[in-house]
């Protein structure tokens, strides 16, 4: 990402499913030492010089659930029981360097920036952080000895799911790095992938870092300049492209691409033959024949403290940064985060989850590829119209043992089991209404009690048998005993909303500077809002808190990124001279460590009179004020009051993605509890609707009657023609709101807020007393 941001945070990273030691000063932290290749000790062999379905989400409801059997038992059913919590590290005192740039004793600075280069991994002295260093290959390869024959990808090939072990996992990578060796792939040079989640992506990844090249992953929303930008930032020798379309950007822009030597399209046919155009199968035949020597020699030459992938900013506040990631950045996470979220080996109960997050953001990544091939877990690939109405069906088929969803993700069901328990018959809702409350409080309980076994009430046990088991295996979460949010915020009316029916949502939280996840939520440690502890080996700490214990979030830890490719002035402004990662968030601890993440120090509002104010809080307060609303941006940095821009919650085209005039059944409904008879987004906009308009002012007022100073009270607003997207340009690939977009795009109605200051005796912008 920056971030991984997996939970609770606003920032702008490539990222969408995420540290417990507070304001204090890495003195416990051990020396970390340069790794010695464990592999081999080649030196390079080549010059890397800094140079050169029929069912939709929308079909999950508690309704569409009722006749379903509940005699399966699942997984989740079962007593959890309560695994031994991992010591935090305890290291000894050590100086730190003076500088980053200067060379350790044992001969490499904590960062770099060069493609070529070499870091002094942060090792501590026992813990997770002591645990040895491993390449990609050597990760890989013990998986393989232990688990050969177990499933490792599957995907759907017409209406039936086939599979590919782990042996010929490997072997397929194998084949595909000797590929990229005879294309022509030079040592520390990109293979940049453009595409939709499949086994060719992942197969392409892995071969691309075993045969010394750089993984790349692009944005499959990304023009055909910003695909130009990444391939030329990393030099890529090789891009290998999903479909007709995304092949289009990069012949657009490929003379603009000295280092690209050749193309690879893995679905569907080629529709002219060029040149350096290769179909997957022509390319896969090029390695076949290949002898091992060459890429054997490159593998034991590797480096656990070399750079192996990239991972790509959104660029948002500027040209987009290459976070450059180590062999044990990508290895010593997967291993810490397995045991922290209590990952099972392949040999007592295979894991499976399901790949439909973009595999660009190091969140998808990280759970999808190394998180699986660490435990030997099985991924299965969802339709590329996952998002577009697909997955629900994927997850019924393959009912995963974990499950990542981005917050909208979360959201799409809860507003679909809304509508249509709110057409269902009087007895039902009342079943229903009432099983979630029990199931609400149950678990609610449970959290205080840090996941404690306790007796469960008899009315827990009925409502799990009438209603929460037919909720899970509508929703192929019958298996799932790990569901996850990250990459934005989720409001904390969607995480009761699933709390009541027994599902538990865990919070993470990390960037993509830090690998992926910082801190987890876990069952036996859990706060609704809190993106729980810090994972065990790596360090948390709060710097220049306020009197609330605000401050902005660093990082210490294996999973630190090496630096940003090329960019010695970012990168010092992401890590200090002691080498912590300075997150661009603020956040605080409570009491017993679950870190909460508060604002973002680049979205601060600071008005005219110099108040911070940060913004997501009255966002998210306004959004479960009324569930009309899908997204509201608070501006007023620099003006005298604050205001804010809503939309409307709509239905969207399946197969653009792009924001439709008619409202959601969920928004219909609250329409008609006004006593509206709206039913599209333009009759409710610029004050259209005077019921609505009412309704949205009345919950306004009762949000700034809370507000802790007259400063952080929203005195205008207007609900915009549109909601915002990711085509539209409003959101990331991640959902992720694009503030400085926004600001530039609805600068009219921003202007037109601040033409005249209104006084509390405006009647169209009435203040509340205080």
């Amino acid at each position: 990402m920056r971030g991984f941001t997996w939970q609770n945070k606003a920032r702008n990273s490539p990222c969408c499913v995420i540290l417990a030691v507070t304001a204090c000063e890495p003195a416990a932290m051990s020396a970390a030492v340069a790794m010695d290749p464990s592999a081999g000790d080649a030196s390079y062999l080549q010059s890397c010089g800094a140079e050169d379905s029929a069912h939709s989400l929308e079909d999950v409801t508690v309704e569409s659930a009722a006749n379903e059997s509940s005699e399966e038992e699942s997984t989740n059913e079962r007593e959890e029981e309560t695994n031994e919590q991992i010591a935090q590290t305890q290291a000894a005192t050590v100086a730190r360097p003076n500088s980053l740039a200067v060379a350790s004793s044992e001969g490499s600075p904590l960062w770099t920036t060069r493609r070529d280069g070499e870091v002094k991994l942060r090792m501590s002295e026992s813990g997770p952080g002591a645990e040895p260093p491993l390449t990609v290959h050597q990760m890989f390869h013990a998986t393989v000895e232990r688990y050969g024959r177990y499933t490792a990808l599957g995907w759907k090939d017409g209406e039936a799911w086939r599979t590919m072990d782990y042996r010929e996992y490997y072997q397929q990578c194998r084949t595909a790095a000797k590929a990229f060796l005879k294309l022509g792939l030079e040592r520390c040079h990109g293979v940049g992938i453009l595409g939709f989640n499949s086994a060719e992506w992942f197969i392409a990844d892995i071969g691309a870092i075993l045969a010394g090249g750089f993984a790349v992953g692009i944005y499959t929303t990304n023009s055909p300049e910003a695909c130009q930008y990444v391939a030329e930032n990393c030099q890529a020798n090789i891009l290998v492209v999903d479909n007709h379309k995304q092949l289009q950007k990069i012949l657009e822009v490929q003379d603009s691409l000295p280092h690209l030597k050749a193309i690879i399209q893995y679905r569907e046919e080629l529709k002219e033959k060029k040149p350096n155009l290769y179909t997957w199968a022509e390319f896969m035949e090029l390695g076949k024949e290949e002898p091992e020597e060459q890429l054997d020699a490159i593998i034991s030459s590797q480096k656990p403290n070399q750079c192996c992938t990239l991972i790509y900013t959104s660029g948002t506040t500027g040209q987009p940064k290459g976070v450059m990631l180590s062999h044990d950045n990508l290895t010593w996470t997967a291993f810490a985060t397995g045991r922290t979220v209590r990952l099972t080996e392949a040999d007592q109960s295979q894991e499976a989850v399901v790949s439909y997050l973009p595999l660009s953001h190091i969140a998808a990544q990280m759970i999808d590829i190394w998180l699986t091939i660490r435990v030997g877990g099985a991924t299965y690939f969802a339709q590329p119209d996952a998002l577009k109405g697909s997955l629900a069906n994927t997850l019924r088929e393959i009912r995963p043992t974990a499950f990542m969803g981005v917050p909208r993700v979360w959201e799409k069901m809860q507003e679909k089991m809304k509508s249509i328990g709110a057409k269902s018959s009087t007895v039902r809702r009342k079943v229903a209404s009432w099983a979630k409350d029990v199931g609400l409080q149950t678990n609610l309980s449970k959290m205080e009690r840090n996941g404690a076994v306790a007796r469960k009430p008899l009315n827990y046990l009925l409502a799990k048998k009438l209603v929460f088991r037919k909720v899970r295996k509508a929703l192929g979460l019958d298996r799932c005993s790990k569901c996850y949010t990250g990459a934005a915020p989720i409001t904390k009316d969607t995480l009761e909303f699933f709390l009541s029916l027994d599902i538990p949502i865990y919070e993470l939280y990390g960037m993509s500077e830090s690998t992926g996840p910082h801190t987890i939520s876990l069952p036996d440690a859990f706060r609704l809002t809190s993106c729980g502890k810090v994972i065990p080996g790596c360090q948390t700490k709060i710097v220049q808190p306020d009197a609330e214990g605000n401050g902005e979030i660093c990082f210490w830890g294996r999973h630190i990124f090496m630096g940003y490719l090329n960019m010695a002035d970012k990168t010092e402004e992401a890590l200090d001279a002691e080498g912590w990662l300075h997150s661009g968030d603020l956040g605080k601890h409570d009491t017993q460590d679950f870190l909460f993440i508060t604002g973002r120090i680049k979205e601060l509002i600071i008005t005219a009179g110099g108040e911070n104010i940060p913004p997501v809080p009255i966002e998210d307060a306004l959004k479960e004020a009324v569930p009309l609303i899908s997204n509201a941006m608070l501006i007023g940095d620099k003006r005298k009051f604050l205001s804010m821009l809503l939309t409307i919650k709509c239905e969207v085209n399946p197969e653009t993605g792009a924001p439709e005039d008619e409202l959601t059944p969920e928004a219909l409904e609250f329409c008609r509890k006004l006593g509206s008879s709206s039913t599209r987004v333009s009759e409710i906009a610029g004050g259209r609707d005077r019921l609505v308009h009412a309704a949205i002012q009345e919950a306004i007022t009762r949000v700034n009657e809370r507000a802790t100073s007259n400063a952080q009270r929203v005195q205008k607003w207007t609900v915009l023609e549109h909601d915002f997207s990711i085509t539209g340009g409003e959101l990331g690939p991640t959902m992720k709101l694009k503030r400085p977009v926004v600001m530039k795009m609805y600068k009219e109605q921003i202007d037109s807020f601040y033409k005249e200051v209104p006084s509390p005796t405006t009647p169209d912008a009435p203040l509340p007393p205080k």
